[in-house]
Formats: structure tokens, C-alpha cells, sequence
């Protein structure tokens, strides 16, 4: 059982978005998936709620509640969808079972300082020290003509984990979210510059590189 978790403790940088698409992307495969959404806002399950009866199956887990216990033991992939503000012994917690975190990170340098910041912490929790688990970083909703996105860049290729890929500001991601569905099941005519970005994400995702 794989286990996946996109984790940032700066709010509002698009983890429930990453969530909920990454789990389509497997649910898509064929896959059993779960997601275990640990946010008390319930993003991600309000999401998956609706989610049309006619598409790939996703089993929505309230970890915020109960943790992983009602995850099917069938499952293949479960993505978790962690809160923000998480520090400290509740990190370590939530690190538990993840064998691989994505961390998205927006455009702005509000989002790097704490990003950086939320990086120098992961990097004390011994589960990350000893390599049982790997990171990966994502810039997120950004538009690269912009500064402010060249100044993320540079921040990301020299935080020494891997910069897995970038995903434009589109409302593509909007129209997903309110229908329930993710990126890869919208029209082909008007997601593909999105499943272009995704492809070195899912590439990544699916390597050796992502799995301790």
C-alpha cells in the first residue's frame, strides 16, 4: 500500500488541489484509492463528495477524525491531505506513515519564507534524516512571466530536494474542484497544457525516486 501525503504548514498554497488530483491520477489507473483528508475543513472531502457515481470510485477517509483506521485494506494508493499549521510533535505524527510528501509551494515571498521555514523543520523529523521518506516540491498556480515566479524558481533548484514540476494559475483547477473530477478527467481540448505540467509530476511519482 502506497502512501502518499502533500503537506505544507502555509495555508492556502493548493495541497487539497494536489490531493484530490493526485488521487484521480491513480483512481484513473485503475488503482484502489483513499483519501484521507486531515484538514478540519474538509476540502478534499467536500470534494470527493461530489464526485459523479459514474466515474472512477475514491474512498474518502475523515483522518482528521480517526486517523487511518478506516482505510480499506484493499486499498493500493492512499493520498492524505494534511492541514496547515502543523509544527512540532504533530509533524513528526503526521510523517507516521507517509513514504512520500509533496510540498507545493505558491509564488509569492510570503510562501517562500514560510516554505523555507517548513523545510529547515522537515528536515529535523528523524524520519526524514534516516531517508525513509522522500520530498518533493511544486510550484504552484504560477504564471512564469512574472518575477516573482523567476524568484521561486531559484529558491526551488537550490533547496537541494527535487523540484518535480510547475503548475500554471488556470481555471481548469476551479472548474475540476466544483464538479468533483480532476484535471485528467476534463476535455483533452481543454486540459492539455495542464496534463503537460502534470507529466513530470506523475512521472516522479511513479519512479523509484519517489519511494524510500
Amino acid at each position: 500500500m502506497r502512501h502518499i501525503m502533500v503537506m505544507n504548514a502555509k495555508g492556502g498554497c493548493g495541497k487539497s488541489t494536489l490531493a484530490t488530483n493526485i488521487a484521480t491520477y491513480y483512481a484513473n489507473q485503475g488503482q484502489i484509492v483513499a483519501l484521507a483528508d486531515y484538514d478540519p475543513q474538509q476540502s478534499s472531502l467536500d470534494w470527493l463528495d461530489g464526485r459523479p457515481d459514474n466515474l472512477d470510485p475514491i474512498v474518502g477517509i475523515p483522518a482528521f477524525d480517526s486517523g487511518l483506521r478506516q482505510v480499506p485494506r484493499n486499498a493500493d494508493v492512499v493520498v492524505m491531505d494534511a492541514p496547515a499549521r502543523s509544527h512540532g510533535r504533530e509533524l513528526t505524527t503526521l510523517m507516521k506513515n507517509a513514504e512520500t510528501i509533496l510540498v507545493p509551494v505558491l509564488p509569492s515571498s510570503i510562501d517562500i519564507k514560510a516554505t523555507r521555514r517548513f523545510v529547515n523543520e522537515l528536515r529535523q523529523v528523524s524520519k526524514v534524516d534516516r531517508k525513509q521518506v522522500r520530498i518533493g516540491v511544486v510550484a504552484n498556480r504560477v504564471n512564469e512571466n512574472t518575477l516573482i515566479f523567476d524568484e521561486l524558481e531559484v529558491y526551488l533548484r537550490r533547496l537541494r530536494l527535487p523540484y518535480i514540476g510547475k503548475l500554471r494559475d488556470a481555471q481548469n483547477y476551479v472548474r475540476a474542484y466544483n464538479r468533483g473530477i480532476g484535471i485528467f478527467e476534463l476535455p483533452e481540448y481543454l486540459a492539455w497544457p495542464d496534463w503537460a505540467q502534470w507529466a513530470s509530476i506523475t512521472s516522479w511519482l511513479d519512479s523509484k525516486r519517489s519511494q524510500p
